[in-house]
């Protein structure tokens, strides 16, 4: 079976050309139209080489950005060290294959690491936490939001709640809102709790311009033998 390269994942949603129109880094990876013609039944070899012509052609450069490209698992390899700069991950295509409109015709491959972070907050209830939002001490000494978690199973709700509790004093996030999610308007119903409590998480390497967490995190175990004066941002 054929696959094309992997490509890079960008940091933010992929984009087609279209001239005359930019909101920022638009990142390139496939083209599904050409000068009105529909390019979805050409197979991805076909369109990547229409799409490196267009970049030629039209002399592209910011805010265009071509994705690259290649079928050297070396190279790929090479491209999953790059987190620090934003790299999420890499996509598999099928060199041979059209487009398919709503069918996953691709694969997705985002390293992933094993880390630690306090929690400083919660959605939910103190017995029933549903989310924790989670915290690292800068240089500073400053409690920074780094991330959230997904929505917990039962059992790690169960196991995290008695080791939670209501935030003392004047907490280092009083008055803070958080978002929903990436893009939303929405903002969180949290409660503050005392950052005493450090887990251990699995997350996806890719973060935003501040160092956080670009994606909703895995939540392992809580790790008792560790204190939240060891959790340093990263």
């Amino acid at each position: 079976m054929s696959r094309s390269p992997g490509k890079v994942r960008p940091p933010h949603p992929t984009r087609h050309p279209a001239p005359g129109r930019s909101t920022g880094s638009e990142h390139c990876s496939d083209l599904l139209r050409l000068n009105g013609n529909d390019l979805t039944s050409w197979s991805y070899r076909r369109r990547r080489t229409a799409l490196e012509s267009v970049f030629s052609a039209r002399r592209l450069t910011a805010p265009w950005t071509l994705c690259p490209s290649t079928t050297d698992q070396d190279v790929v390899n090479e491209w999953l060290t790059w987190g620090a700069v934003g790299m999420e991950g890499v996509i598999y295509k099928r060199l041979t294959e059209p487009y398919r409109p709503g069918a996953r015709g691709w694969l997705k491959y985002k390293p992933r690491e094993t880390t630690e972070a306090i929690v400083g907050a919660i959605t939910g209830t103190l017995s029933a936490p549903r989310t924790l939002l989670l915290a690292r001490y800068d240089t500073s000494g400053d409690l920074q939001y780094v991330g959230r978690t997904t929505t917990l199973t039962t059992a790690a709700s169960t196991s995290v709640a008695p080791l939670l509790t209501s935030a003392i004093g004047e907490h280092p996030w009083a008055g803070w809102t958080f978002s929903a999610g990436w893009g939303s308007r929405e903002t969180l119903d949290v409660t503050l709790v005392q950052p005493d409590v450090v887990g251990e998480v699995g997350v996806d390497v890719a973060r935003d311009s501040a160092g956080r967490w670009r994606h909703p995190v895995r939540w392992h175990r809580p790790r008792p033998d560790l204190s939240p004066s060891d959790i340093q941002h990263r």
